[in-house]
């Protein structure tokens, strides 16, 4: 079966790694991918929001699936595209429709499922321009950190946590008043704080039955001790230590499945991952968010652990014959420490040669904004490669993760040192 996967982060590049050890899968083709996605397929210059081209390129070479790797195609119809054309309506697509990826590209309708289903999560009211007064007001009824969001989507980095009244008010006018993140925020949702430790569980479904995934946790700050701007994603680690069962039963009972259950009632057939974004409140979880699709650098730790043919769990998706499938997790530590570009997340530099990668031994080099140069392998984003390591602790994965972090070379290289020590 020749399979597509749209994307070009690390993301993709760990379901690319994972579905080429398929003896199901002939020809894997990721678009655009990344210098590390063309060592186990062969990347095609087209967006993964072109999809003109994307059915073009379907059709010349015999495409028999598409995983989706990232929201913007989601939430921009990809899958609804494939469904209403005569041609492509039979090739099944990982990941939802555009009326079931509203769970990640608006906020607002996110909360509003999430209230009218009784899935715990935070106190929230949702405010545009013309409501900026109610807005500053409502602020005053809350405790500081205050949590801003744009309902739309701004790169992961739309969600603000100011930690006083006057910051809080400051950036929801910026954000409505002056547009910061564009469009993306011409509705802002404004939520209680809720205190805790985050983690995120990963569920894969047909529409009707699910997988639940291994839990991960990352780390989105930039700076060591949770300091500093958000971004993307600096590290992660799999499975989280105190998501127990009795924990992981508590969210299947009281999320997962009246998730699944609420989108069947809407009429939203859902195809593909759900992402849940959960606090730990004292044993009880709270959802924070929905992502409709993997998280990065989640997925380079969950993705991994899974020992079984993941083709296998796509097809039953496709298909709807998940409830059919079974599938085996490794029972050690997964850890993946983030090597960023000097400057990110704000200004930073491309087109820094990168070396080493002959010198990583015993951890996996997942690549995320990197390219092809001639010879040489050059840096191409602000999140550059994801190195994974395996371990029977979490320490031991983490020290493989960190010895070999230092093997890379590249102009500006920085990463966290601090990744999973506050599940120690």
């Amino acid at each position: 079966m020749n399979i597509l996967i749209l994307g070009s982060g690390g993301r993709e590049h760990a379901f690319a790694w994972k579905l080429a050890q398929s003896k199901k899968v002939g020809k894997l083709f990721i678009a655009p991918g990344n210098a590390g996605t063309a060592l186990v397929g062969t990347n095609v210059s087209i967006s993964a929001t072109d999809f003109e081209a994307i059915k073009k390129y379907v059709l010349d070479n015999e495409i028999k699936m598409i995983v989706v790797g990232p929201e913007d195609p989601l939430v921009k119809g990809v899958h609804d595209f494939f469904l209403n054309d005569a041609q492509l309506k039979t090739i099944p697509v990982i990941g939802p429709q555009k009326d079931g990826a509203q769970l990640e590209g608006s906020k607002d309708f996110s909360k509003q499922f999430m209230f009218r289903h009784n899935i715990p999560t935070a106190r929230y009211e949702t405010f545009t321009k013309d409501t900026l007064a109610e807005g500053l007001k409502f602020l005053e009824t809350l405790t500081p950190p205050f949590v801003l969001k744009a309902d739309g989507l701004a790169a992961g980095k739309g969600v603000v946590i100011p930690t006083t009244l006057s910051e809080a008010k400051s950036e929801l006018t910026e954000m409505l008043a002056n547009a910061k993140f564009g469009n993306a925020s011409s509705k802002v949702v404004i939520e209680e704080f809720l205190k805790g430790i985050e983690l995120s569980v990963f569920v894969l479904t047909d529409g009707n039955s699910y997988k639940i995934l291994p839990s991960a946790k990352d780390y989105k700050r930039i700076g060591e001790g949770d300091t500093g701007l958000n971004t993307g994603g600096m590290g992660a680690v799999s499975p989280v230590p105190f998501a127990d069962a009795d924990f992981i039963k508590k969210v299947e009972e009281r999320v997962i499945i009246p998730t699944i259950k609420g989108l069947k009632q809407e009429g939203i057939t859902y195809k593909g991952f759900i992402f849940i974004g959960l606090m730990n409140m004292d044993g009880e979880p709270k959802v924070i968010e929905y992502n409709v699709r993997m998280g990065d650098p989640e997925t380079e730790v969950v993705i991994p652990r899974i020992k079984s043919d993941l083709l296998d769990l796509f097809e039953g998706v496709g298909n709807g014959t998940l409830h059919e499938k079974t599938f085996e997790t490794d029972s050690r530590f997964a850890t993946a420490v983030m090597l960023v570009a000097g400057g990110y997340p704000e200004e930073y530099l491309k087109g820094d040669v990168m070396t080493g990668f002959d010198k990583v031994v015993d951890s996996l080099a997942f690549h995320a904004g990197t390219r092809q140069d001639g010879n040489n392998i050059v840096t191409n984003g602000g999140r550059v490669l994801a190195i994974t390591s395996f371990g029977d602790t979490m320490e031991e994965a983490l020290k493989k993760s960190f010895a070999n972090a230092e093997q890379i070379q590249y102009k500006g290289k920085y990463y966290r040192r601090d990744i999973g020590n506050d599940l120690k």
